[in-house]
Order: C-alpha cells, then structure tokens, then sequence
C-alpha cells in the first residue's frame, strides 16, 4: 500500500517539508485554478508545471483529488456541459502523458458537507459534524429542486462521456461516495449514500478504468459492514483508493474523531485490504483541529495530519510483522555523519 497525503494545489510550504520527512513519498493533489492561479489540467503545459513543482519536492504525483474545474453544469445537466466534458476529457488524456494514473472524483454538487466545524473533541481538538435537523432549516441551493433521478440520469451520461477516454489513457477513475449519506441537501437529491447505490453505479461500466475511492468512515457512516464491503469490492479489483477516517453516530447525526477514538476496529480492516490484495494508495482523511491551529481548514490542518499518517504508518508496520529496516551505511558514512 502507498502511503499518501493530498496537497491543495502546488506551492510548496511547511506540509511538503513536514510529509517528506513522515516518509510519504506520493502526493495527491488538487490543481483547481483557485488553488494554482494557472489553468485546470485540462490544459497540458499547466498540469506539466504542477507535476514538475511535486517532483522537484521528491514526490510522485501519483493522483488527483477533487473537481479540478467547474463541475456544475455537468452534475446538475445543464446547458454548455458537452463542452466542459469535452475539457474533462482532455483533462484525462493529459493525465496519461504525464503518467498520472488515478482521479478521485465524486457526483456531489453541494460537496462534502458539514451543518458544525467546531464540535470538541478529546483533549479540546475540533471536529467537524453533520445534523440533518440543522441541515433542513437551511435555504436551498439556488439551483433546487434536482432530484435523484435527476442526478442518476446526469451520472450515466457522464459515465458514458468519460470512461471510454479513462481506459484509453490508462487512467483509473475512483468514485468517492457521497458525504453526509443523505439525500437532499439543500434541495439538491445525493445518490452515492448506500453499498446498493454505489453497486449501481459500478453497473453503469464493465471498464476496468471504473472503480471506486473506498472512504472508510463515509462507509461506516452508512452504517455498512465495512469489512464486507473491503472484501466484496475489493475482491472484483474495484477498490483504486482508500481514505482513512472515523466517525460516530448514524447518517443523519455524526461527529468526526480522531483515528482511534471510533468504532471501528483499524487494524481489522488494515487486515482486510492486505487479504484482497490491495496496493494501491491509501491516505488520513478528515482530521481533528489540534491545539495551537486556527480551524481555518477544517478537516485538514496539519498536526491532525500528522496523528493521523504516524498512527496508520504503525498499522502497516503492525500488518507487515515488523518495521522495515532502515537502509545499512557504510563505515564511511558512519565516520562523516558530524
């Protein structure tokens, strides 16, 4: 497994420093314009610049994460989205020249969604939360009502578009479910909330480029059997990526948590992954605000980040037996290390 961290954008700061010296060696990376100041990827020579700034760093750029340009007109079916899948498309082909092989994508219009920022957790740290109660008193989205039906129609077309050009590229698409697992939020309909729903979704192409971003504590929200669902969708190769988190509580009221102050059991499902057979990259997701941060990014301040990456970096060296050893130096290096 490739122990991973997704980076917003492509300025080198403290967490390319700080992910180098955890020993993470893959970056994933969301290379929307609002975060690079260039152009999407769909554009060759901007994504070539921003996998040039991640290899200068010492890292693989090994996926990327997020809508990388505007998604709306496809997800909600509207006018003008045959020319921005086109740009979709061409997003992929460039993804293959660059040997870029992995995109996490999702099907939500409203995004990943928190109704609290700021709940405390162990020791003051703050996590986000979702309360459906809280959700429905807020207005609609400008663009509601859209229903599931909608959005289903709007997958399949999108799916159809974009598979072909993923295989051809050599590129694997993960979808990530929706989070919360509700439907609707804000008046727009969620249709990824159920193991039965993301099996629908996978029915839609028998491409081996059509696969799945395994999010952990999306699945647990669910109140899925996690472990089964690891072995069915990973037993069939579905499984391209994997987040790491956990939460407490049901769909309609959660909180986050820190990675061992949930329910599920992680080493458990560490073991899971291994007995299918997957390799691919894995990462810390949604981490608690730690003391000394500002919360201003919640979910992905860093000292979280760290907790989250030294305690699934033990996991895999619990699941291989012992730790890896370091590289052996020579008397040379020994005599000149001050």
């Amino acid at each position: 497994m490739q122990l991973s961290f997704l980076f917003f954008g492509n300025k080198p700061d403290e967490k390319f420093q700080l992910c180098s010296q955890m020993g993470i060696g893959h970056a994933i990376a969301k290379l929307a314009p609002e975060l690079t100041g260039d152009l999407p990827p769909w554009d060759y020579d901007s994504f070539a610049r921003s996998k040039a700034v991640y290899e200068e760093q010492g890292f693989e750029l090994t996926g990327l994460e997020g809508d990388q340009m505007d998604m709306t007109r496809i997800k909600l079916g509207l006018p003008g989205r045959e020319q921005d899948v086109d740009l979709y498309c061409r997003m992929l082909e460039n993804m293959g020249r660059l040997n870029v092989n992995l995109i996490c994508y999702n099907f939500m219009y409203t995004g990943w969604y928190r109704t609290h920022k700021a709940i405390r957790e162990r020791g003051g740290a703050l996590v986000s939360g979702f309360s459906y109660e809280a959700a429905l008193k807020e207005p609609d989205n400008k663009y509601a009502p859209v229903s599931e039906s909608q959005v289903w129609d709007n997958y399949h077309w999108f799916i159809e578009q974009v598979m072909p050009v993923a295989e051809r590229s050599g590129v694997k698409m993960a979808l990530h479910p929706d989070d919360p697992p509700i439907s609707p939020v804000n008046g727009i309909g969620r249709i990824l909330t159920s193991a039965d729903a993301i099996r629908r979704a996978l029915s839609f192409s028998d491409s081996p480029s059509h696969g799945l971003t395994f999010c952990q504590g999306t699945y647990t929200t669910m109140n899925e059997d996690v472990r089964s669902l690891i072995h069915e969708f990973g037993s069939s190769k579905k499984i391209f990526f994997v987040h790491i988190r956990d939460v407490v509580g049901t769909p309609t009221k959660f909180r986050e948590t820190f990675h061992d102050n949930g329910p599920t059991n992680m080493f458990d499902m560490m073991k899971a992954y291994k007995e299918v057979g997957f390799d691919g990259p894995l990462r810390s997701d949604h981490v608690p605000t730690m003391a000394g941060e500002n919360n201003e990014h919640a979910g992905y301040e860093m000292k979280g980040s760290l907790f989250g990456i030294g305690y699934i970096k033990g996991l895999l060296d619990a699941l291989d037996g012992e730790k890896t050893p370091a590289p052996s130096h020579d008397q040379t290096y020994v005599e000149n290390l001050f």
